[in-house]
């Protein structure tokens, strides 16, 4: 149910039972006549324009009047093959493509909890990397004095801040037929790197790695600079975005249409 093998393996399995429905289709009714631009659909679908297998068969029912005989039987069969193995490897991909993401949210949440609880249980430990000394007197996320909750502030603005972007981030998130939910899985990734980019980002502005940034003032200020963080992250996620519709667009199903030769 996580990895979404069984998914594929009931896909296998429909796969090799229209296959072996192809084989069992008498050859003296008129259901074999029309079963060849079945086989022809599902082929353009999954192969190339130009498998030797797809073209032969395009070939032969063009000049049978799309009507397939006894004699198209086993090349429909060995087509309708190729395209169910294509299909499956498309699949595959997609949902190799989905656990990979399902352990970087998995991932990065735990690390992302385990450093509030390294503020919690170790007495503000973490506090001291986002606690700030202006001449004013010192500065930490929930006021003067460290706090164990102040990991907790920071990551929550970056998750909530990570959070509004992914909302307009949707509308460039295509949409899937397929059962494994990339898209769901993008915008869950969202939240726990935004809430590790405020933290980390907080953390580089106080050693001043950040180009003049040395101290901030107040608490509002390190708050909005965690806001700030929080939607940077979309630089990185972004990336992950493109490489998630290109893995989408590899997917083909019959509500997409035919590709022309010269864009497949």
């Amino acid at each position: 149910m996580v990895t979404g093998s069984r998914i594929d393996r009931a896909y296998s399995n429909v796969h090799k039972a229209e296959v072996k429905l192809l084989k069992l289709v008498p050859e003296d009714e008129g259901e074999l006549k029309w079963a060849g631009t079945v086989v022809l659909a599902q082929a353009r679908q999954h192969l190339g324009p130009n498998d030797p297998r797809l073209v032969a068969l395009e070939d032969r029912l063009k000049n049978n009047g799309q009507e397939m005989g006894p004699d198209l039987k086993e090349l429909a069969v060995v087509t309708l093959l190729a395209a169910h193995e294509a299909e499956e490897v498309e699949r595959a991909q997609a949902r190799s493509f989905r656990n990979v993401l399902l352990a970087a949210v998995i991932a990065t949440s735990i690390v992302a909890a385990l450093f509030i609880v390294w503020n919690f249980k170790g007495n503000s430990t973490i506090s001291a990397f986002l606690c700030f000394s202006p001449p004013a007197g010192q500065v930490c996320p929930t006021g003067r004095d460290a706090s164990r909750i102040d990991a907790l502030l920071v990551e929550g603005f970056g998750a909530g801040a990570a959070a509004l972007a992914s909302s307009l981030a949707i509308r460039k998130i295509q949409g899937t037929n397929t059962p494994y939910s990339i898209p769901a899985m993008l915008i869950l990734l969202r939240l726990p790197v935004g809430a590790l980019s405020a933290l980390f980002g907080i953390v580089l502005i106080n050693g001043r790695v950040v180009p003049g940034l040395s101290n901030l003032d107040s608490t509002a200020q390190i708050a909005a600079w965690a806001v700030i963080f929080g939607i940077a992250q979309e630089s990185v996620t972004r990336m992950v975005d493109t490489q998630g519709n290109k893995v989408l667009g590899k997917m083909r199903g019959p509500e997409r249409g035919f590709e022309s030769d010269e864009n497949s």
